[in-house]
């Protein structure tokens, strides 16, 4: 019989041990962050009702949705019952629908699981991938603070996260429909549309943007498409920048003076948040795909690798789940794509050696001493020091290559000798060095070895 060949289909990331544990600690970063800043846990099921999901949110995500069946219901024909979620906004909106009566608002949730789209097979996409996101809900009402809040959420996890310098962008939409009224683009799809072309400015260039709106598909004057160009190209340096440059604007339409004044207040409240004015700007080309965006925009981008572009962007909406109830429910939300920041980071060479979940092996000399060996162990997990135990003979030289191909940095020996002087023996299998302890100590002696590797690596 021929073997089926092991293969993972195009689109996924699957990590050896090493790499996952990396990816499980970015995890645990996050979450410890969101719940630092009071943000609830939620989780949604992977798969949704199509009806449910195909809702009009905008953007082209829709267009790349999966769709569940079972063997039994292969053969019926229609758009299938279920279909796996493309994001955790939409599943949040019917979240929030369905249990409304039962939330206390603001709700402030978290949300960290896998989502799946149709993606084209291409370097860096994915069609399963990790988001973490975090929206705050209103109940008729959602004050601007609170758009001030979520970049010092940002702040504080890529921080931690410890992955270059980094800077948060922020911009306004309707500041952006306001200046696009002002030049006489007043229609809301046109305005919808060449949000869109400027959205594109950092990917495609300007020249491809002023093509594009002066070209038939748009038909700008050369003045206004230049005019668009200038206010898009806008980049603050500082707070006080920020402030010039949005005051050098003009008077104009109210979408824009709301928009300018909503901005100024984020970005002031920003500062007091406890976010360095070096992390954090004004840059009025960001303008995000998606439709439901109504004020604050975000992206996030590393000031030394722009080339990986936003590793976390959302912004501001006025109406979350108009689909699902009557409910007017305002809010605020930004989302991390933890898969494809992971991909980018790893092979931008970021990411440093993960260590093992496994701080200790303890080695076998002599087979007759393994319930000495497995007591070690006991004595080491009870002091919280994850300890693995060779439990089949082989030799010290062998186990060694394991425990150092496992990542695991220190290593237990215990012979004749030291059964004899009542001593174990400690190898830094990382430096090459060892050093003897008493049997006794072991537990405390190995926490300060693991915390000193903890600092110095």
């Amino acid at each position: 019989m021929a073997l089926t060949p092991a293969r993972t289909m195009p689109g996924v990331l699957e990590l050896l041990p090493l790499d996952q544990i990396a990816f499980q600690r970015m995890l645990d970063i996050i979450r410890r962050n969101f719940e630092r800043f009071g943000f609830l846990p939620v989780e949604t099921p992977v798969i949704e009702f199509s009806d449910v999901l195909l809702t009009k949110s905008g953007g082209e995500t829709e267009r790349q949705v999966y769709f569940v069946q079972s063997t039994g219901s292969l053969a019926k024909e229609g758009t299938p019952e279920l279909a796996l979620r493309f994001d955790l906004t939409v599943p949040l909106a019917r979240y929030v629908a369905e249990h409304e009566h039962d939330l206390s608002f603001p709700f402030r949730r978290y949300q960290m699981q896998r989502v799946y789209r149709g993606e084209r097979a291409q370097r860096g996409r994915f069609r399963e991938f990790y988001q973490c996101d975090i929206d705050v809900i209103g109940k008729d009402s959602l004050t601007t603070r609170y758009d001030a809040e979520l970049p010092a959420v940002i702040y504080s996890t890529f921080r931690e996260l410890d992955i270059g310098a980094f800077t948060i962008q922020l911009n306004n939409r309707k500041l952006m429909r306001g200046y696009f009224e002002s030049l006489g683009i007043a229609e809301s799809e046109q305005q919808m549309l060449v949000l869109r072309e400027v959205d594109k400015l950092d990917k495609r260039g300007v020249d491809y943007v002023r093509d594009t709106l002066t070209g038939e598909a748009f038909g700008l004057s050369a003045e206004v498409a230049a005019k668009i160009l200038d206010f898009v190209q806008v980049r603050s340096r500082s707070l006080d920048d920020a402030f010039a440059s949005l005051d050098a604007l003009g008077s104009g339409p109210e979408a824009l003076e709301q928009g300018r004044a909503e901005l100024k207040e984020v970005l002031g409240l920003i500062r007091d948040f406890g976010v360095p004015e070096t992390h954090f700007a004004l840059n009025l080309s960001i303008a995000r795909g998606l439709d439901y965006y109504t004020g604050t925009v975000y992206e996030t981008t590393l000031n030394d690798h722009p080339q990986i572009g936003s590793i976390c962007s959302g912004g501001r909406y006025e109406n979350l789940a108009s689909q699902y109830t009557r409910s007017r429910l305002p809010g605020v939300g930004i989302s991390i794509g933890l898969t494809r920041l992971f991909w980018q980071l790893r092979d931008a060479g970021l990411l440093g050696n993960a260590r093992s979940t496994v701080d200790v092996l303890v080695t076998q000399m002599d087979a007759a001493q393994l319930p000495t060996y497995l007591a070690i162990a006991n004595e080491l997990r009870s002091a919280g020091i994850a300890t693995e135990v060779v439990l089949e003979s082989g030799k010290l030289a062998k186990q060694f290559k394991y425990a150092d191909r496992a990542g695991i940095r220190f290593a237990v020996v215990v012979g004749e000798d030291e059964l004899a002087k009542g001593v174990v023996t400690v190898k830094d299998l990382r430096r090459g060095d060892q050093f003897e302890v008493a049997r006794g100590e072991l537990a405390k002696a190995l926490r300060v070895e693991l915390e000193q590797a903890a600092v110095m690596g």
